[in-house]
């Protein structure tokens, strides 16, 4: 933890406060960010997984029965077939938002034909392997959605937990530092204020008061044989027998 360079003052003590405020705000909203997109991860990468375990099955038989069609009529005559494919599907692209972030929404439409070539001089082996094929193209725009969409969660959710942690053991320690340190500071100053003020209130009563008066006697007899006047010792050094 670093204490901000802030001067101590009542002000800055507002402005520090307020920042605090503002960054647990910004955790709570942060940590729930996160928990969804965990949440919302979670679940897609489970789908995304089997979707690619199904295509990877699909495309395993799929170029098996190539491969039986092109050893049976040849890589001429299979290229050939396959020129006759004109047709594919369209492919339309949406967004949604979860948490701020973009996620794509892929809409197939159309079909290719079933039978794009003519089935008098292809075998089996061809026609087995078009429909597979046709199957795995079926599952291409769900994968690329949730394979994408599962990409920008992560990141997302990467940059979220940074923040996250800056908030919980930067920036709000940062501020609770500072924040302390100016509460004691202002304390400080005012103690001494304080004592400073009763010091002066002190020194003032004492002058309003004055000096004290002394009193004596002096320490022998007049001529009548009777005691000496009382004398009182005020300002000056003077005397109550001066005055007589």
């Amino acid at each position: 933890m670093a204490r901000i360079n802030v001067p101590p003052t009542r002000s800055s003590l507002l402005r520090m406060k307020q920042s605090l405020k503002f960054a647990r705000e910004g955790y709570e909203i942060l940590d729930k960010k996160r928990e969804v997109l965990t949440m919302e991860l979670i679940r897609l990468t489970h789908d995304a997984e089997t979707y690619q375990e199904t295509m990877a099955s699909q495309l395993a038989t799929a170029y098996r029965t190539l491969e039986q069609a092109r050893l049976s009529m040849g890589q001429e005559h299979m290229e050939w077939a396959a020129l006759a494919v004109n047709e594919t599907v369209e492919v339309q692209l949406k967004f949604r938002g979860v948490m701020g972030v973009m996620l794509p929404q892929i809409e197939a439409h159309g079909q290719p034909h079933e039978m794009p070539y003519s089935p008098g001089d292809t075998t089996a082996a061809l026609d087995e392997s078009s429909v597979m094929f046709r199957e795995v193209l079926d599952s291409v725009p769900r994968l690329a959605e949730l394979v994408t969409s599962v990409w920008r969660l992560a990141s997302e959710l990467r940059n979220t937990q940074r923040r996250v942690n800056a908030l919980e053991h930067i920036f709000i320690p940062d501020y609770e530092e500072t924040i302390a340190f100016i509460e004691n500071a202002l304390e400080e100053r005012e103690r001494e204020e304080t004592f400073r003020l009763k010091r002066l209130k002190t020194k003032v009563s004492q002058a309003e008061v004055g000096p004290s008066t002394r009193e004596f006697h002096q320490p022998f007899h007049d001529s009548t044989g009777e005691k000496s006047p009382l004398y009182r010792d005020v300002l000056g050094g003077k005397t109550e027998g001066d005055e007589l």
